[in-house]
């Protein structure tokens, strides 16, 4: 996300309107409710991060511990039991 000058983008009448509320202020614009993408949607980290959940889990089942796993990945003992408990599911 970058940065785009208001005056560039916005008519003069809106721009002044703006100015009254947050001069020289930086301000976020919100997406709209209906152009919300969900979490990992424009890169492959969720796709990663399924492959690498699914691979631990088939670990921990051939008998690797969770403190193995831990440290293997570079996780808390807590995020790995969490990532085995819900891929019991």
């Amino acid at each position: 996300m970058g940065y785009m000058r208001a005056e560039d983008i916005l008519p003069k009448d809106v721009l002044e309107l703006v100015q009254q509320y947050a001069d020289g202020q930086t301000i976020y614009i919100p997406r709209k409710s209906d152009c919300h993408k969900s979490w990992g949607a424009g890169t492959e980290t969720k796709k990663a991060l399924m492959i690498r959940n699914e691979q631990m889990y088939e670990e921990y089942q051939s008998g690797v511990t969770i403190p193995q796993l831990s440290a293997r990945y570079f996780l808390t003992e807590k995020s790995v039991q969490r990532i085995i408990r819900n891929h019991k599911k």
